[in-house]
């Protein structure tokens, strides 16, 4: 079997030290090799001896001489430490469902060298090297997607992305093909890792699969929020609307940064229109779509702006159980594997999505209907009645917003207890990160329709320069699609300028000067 990749170029080495960023993340997805920083793996090795020291003391230690979860009561020999840590991995492998994205695979590896290399989790530095040199050689292990409930940690994708250290599990090869674990470590000529107290469980317990996740909608969600601004510029553009509505004052007065910058966005776009109402003008106000869409897209920074900064503290957390601190030495169990804080962020993130393809397909619905877009024909077709034009991408665009407004079902209150009740409160965050995932593609979608759209509306309406942002994203799509002048598929159309969408070509073009190459 083999898992089909894009081709990309590699990304440049990323040094670990305990410190991570959300684009440090997306490069390790994308294939760049890890270093472990020196000082870092000191502290590790400290650590451990440490904990060595509280072992030998004969201290009763969850996880090392005790059971897991429920089995906290049972007590485990000496002799039957290293064993307990390969069952642990070997009984908590229990994902189901179609594999998780390399990507995501390989960041979670990330976010969890990252989170043990604090040096408060009483492993060995030898661990880690073999968890980089797996990353370095490019075998990704294979996790099924579902399994996690947020709390203790992602136990069930962690266990199989790490059971290839021991040679079991599953791999991906460097060119796609699926094999056994245990061909990784032979073709990086490797002994399987002899796991010893704690490790295993230092390895799978943690929110490292949600901080991923986080991290990959953190960098597409941002570019999305500036390509969303630009095409709603595009719109307004298209069908003349009123200026003053994004007057830098209006914005001042209600004060939210997110909405005074999507705004300012929107202005520097239409920056140079001669398209567009101003201040004394018949035409006083539009319809909300277009009117309120800095108030809209604001609110919709803020809540990023939430789901951000939360993510990347996790990047940095230790969210392992139980946790060795030192000054004075002790070893405490708790609750860091807890992913409440992540799955409410997920949550948050995906009803400003939500509302945000909502609005859009508003804005979309305008361009192409009749009784609303002015000046221009009918569904903007070449020959209205003989031609249908783009009136079924609103279609699209509508149906792509009822699957965001089902996503946006918030999970994080759906508790499950779990564990004979030991673990009655779990946080459900993986299944809220693998929803936001798709709702950031179904959001993209929507964005591209509008997009699609909003640059037919300005060839049927032509004679006045648009603005000069807006030109340049006009003739972006122009280079990947000529103008409707038959009915053809629209799908084609769509897919030719959603990679505008996906990869940041829109959102880059607010962040150069005029005229600037983007």
């Amino acid at each position: 079997m083999t898992i089909a990749s894009t081709s990309r170029p590699i990304p440049g080495p990323v040094t670990l030290s305990g410190r991570l960023s959300p684009e440090d993340v997306v490069r390790i997805g994308a294939g760049a090799r890890v270093g472990l920083d020196g000082g870092a793996l000191d502290r590790v090795a400290a650590n451990r001896a440490r904990l060595e020291g509280i072992v030998a003391d004969g201290t009763p230690i969850y996880g090392i001489t005790t059971g897991f979860g429920a089995l906290v009561t049972e007590r485990i020999a000496p002799e039957f430490h290293r064993r307990l840590q390969v069952n642990l991995l070997r009984s908590h492998a229990a994902g189901v469902g179609a594999p998780l994205p390399r990507e995501v695979v390989r960041g979670a590896m990330a976010v969890r060298l990252n989170g043990l290399l604090r040096g408060h989790s009483g492993v060995r530095p030898v661990v880690l090297e073999r968890v980089a040199t797996l990353l370095n050689g490019g075998w990704t292990p294979v996790v099924p997607r579902t399994g996690s409930l947020g709390a203790s940690g992602d136990l069930a994708p962690s266990a199989h992305a790490f059971l290839p250290l021991l040679g079991e599990g599953t791999v991906q090869a460097p060119d796609g093909e699926v094999l056994p674990g245990g061909r990784a470590l032979a073709a990086l000529d490797l002994e399987p890792l002899v796991l010893e107290a704690k490790e295993g469980l230092a390895l799978i317990n943690g929110t490292h699969f949600m901080a991923a996740v986080g991290a990959l909608a953190t960098v597409r969600a941002r570019a999305l929020l500036d390509t969303v601004d630009l095409v709603a510029a595009m719109t307004v553009d298209a069908l003349r609307g009123a200026a003053p509505a994004f007057d830098a004052r209006v914005h001042a007065l209600k004060g939210l940064e997110g909405q005074m910058e999507s705004a300012r966005r929107i202005r520097a776009a239409l920056d140079g229109s001669e398209r567009i109402h101003h201040r004394g003008s018949a035409r006083l106000q539009d319809a909300y779509s277009l009117r309120c869409a800095a108030q809209v897209h604001g609110a919709a920074r803020e809540g990023f702006a939430f789901f951000a900064r939360l993510v990347a503290l996790d990047l940095d957390a230790v969210t392992d159980n139980p946790l060795v601190l030192d000054d004075p030495t002790e070893v405490i169990s708790a609750g860091n594997f807890h992913g409440q804080s992540l799955a409410l962020a997920f949550d948050t993130l995906r009803l400003a999505l939500a509302d945000l393809g909502t609005i859009s397909e508003r804005r979309t619905f305008r361009l192409v209907s009749p009784s609303l877009n002015g000046v221009l024909p009918a569904f903007l077709s070449p020959d209205a009645g003989a031609s249908s034009g783009y009136m079924v991408v609103q279609y699209a665009a509508a149906a792509l917003v009822g699957e965001l407004r089902a996503l946006a079902h918030p999970v994080s209150v759906d508790s499950i207890p779990t564990s004979d009740n030991q673990e009655d409160h779990v946080a459900m965050g993986m299944t809220g990160a693998l929803m936001t995932l798709d709702a950031i593609t179904h959001l993209e979608r929507v964005v591209a329709c509008e997009l699609l759209c909003a640059c037919q509306a300005l060839d049927r309406d032509p004679g006045d320069a648009p603005g000069r942002r807006v030109a340049e994203a006009h003739a972006a799509v122009r280079d990947r699609v000529v103008a409707l002048d038959e009915d053809r598929p629209p799908a084609d159309d769509l897919a030719a300028v959603l990679d505008l969408v996906t990869d940041a070509t829109l959102a880059g073009l607010l962040a150069t000067p005029a005229g600037a190459p983007a």
